[in-house]
């Protein structure tokens, strides 16, 4: 769905003078926009950084099939159901390809994934909240793939080229799931009753806040920020990524006939932006700390899945094993 880099820890710029020649070299090429590749060299903290971060999205785009999931034999139509079951694909091939472009980098996938059910490591906050009723899996198409769309995009000129090469095609999707979402919710409120305009409201009211949350704490408040933005593994701040997000959904929101709940949201003509309410940070980091609405069930799931499915992946290299023998006879 999207990258979400929770960042621990602290670093400092080093100045040029300061940098072994090297890292004088590789940050030149960063500076002239050519990316790094895979047998590059690349100082040890950009590679761990890029491993954390691509990890991090991988278990996002894996673990945020599982609220959508629930609704598969529950939709409304055949359409609408098989329009859930392609976005599903989809995020499955999302994690893929990012797993593929950590394991260029040295990481190992077995070893990731252990650390996400081990609860060591991070996905999306977004994906330990419930969805409720219908309407949701429109809202998350819409609000969720959207806030992930806003800031994908920049990724698809991060510093590192396979993680920036595998943000093409999946922006490409990402925008096709933003646009059925919307479509969803458009639809349930042009034609729907009022008790399916009610659904419609009640899904953005509880995933308005989650949904800005996504775009992570203001960079002031993470330490590694700072380093990102000049490794351009990061092209913009959290804080420019979530205001561009609200100034685009706004008028998307109006035009359903809904209204997000903030009191405080209204254009500011002086700065042309649209000004909103406080995020109250202490959910956010309650969540992270695994304890949102949905975290104990979204790992147990996994769990469940990885144990679940050992044959399958035993059988399968044992299969390959046989056929290498024949081939070699």
């Amino acid at each position: 769905m999207y990258a979400q880099l929770v960042e621990t820890g602290t670093s400092g710029i080093k100045s040029l003078d300061d940098m072994s020649p090297e890292e004088r070299a590789f940050q030149q090429k960063i500076d002239d926009e050519i990316k790094i590749e895979a047998k590059n060299w690349m100082p040890a903290a950009y590679r761990q950084t890029l491993i954390r971060q691509i990890s991090q999205h991988a278990h996002s785009e894996i673990v945020g099939m599982l609220p959508e999931g629930n609704w598969v034999t529950r939709a409304p139509t055949l359409k609408r159901k098989l329009q859930l079951m392609a976005k599903i694909q989809d995020e499955a091939g999302h994690g893929l390809y990012l797993y593929s472009a950590m394991e260029t980098l040295g990481a190992d996938r077995d070893e990731e994934i252990a650390k996400l059910h081990a609860g060591m490591a991070k996905y999306s906050s977004i994906f330990n909240y419930p969805t409720l009723n219908w309407a949701d899996m429109g809202a998350v198409g819409w609000l969720v793939d959207g806030a992930a769309i806003v800031n994908q995009v920049v990724l698809q000129r991060t510093s590192y080229g396979p993680y920036s090469r595998a943000m093409i095609r999946i922006c490409k999707e990402e925008s096709f799931h933003q646009r059925q979402g919307y479509e969803l919710l458009l639809t349930l409120m042009r034609h729907g009753n009022q008790a399916q305009k009610a659904m419609v409201q009640d899904a953005i009211n509880r995933l308005w806040w989650p949904a800005l949350m996504m775009f992570g704490p203001s960079d002031e408040h993470s330490p590694n920020s700072a380093q990102s933005l000049a490794w351009k593994i990061k092209r913009q701040s959290n804080d420019d990524l979530r205001q561009r997000f609200i100034d685009q959904t706004v008028p998307q929101l109006e035009l359903l006939g809904c209204t997000a709940p903030d009191p405080e949201l209204k254009w500011n003509p002086e700065r042309g932006h649209y000004d909103f309410g406080a995020i109250q940070w202490e959910e956010f980091y309650e969540v992270l700390k695994g304890n949102g609405p949905c975290n104990a069930e979204r790992l147990a799931t996994r769990r469940n899945a990885i144990e679940g499915g050992a044959w399958v992946r035993a059988a399968a290299v044992a299969h390959a094993r046989k056929q290498q023998r024949r081939t070699a006879a």
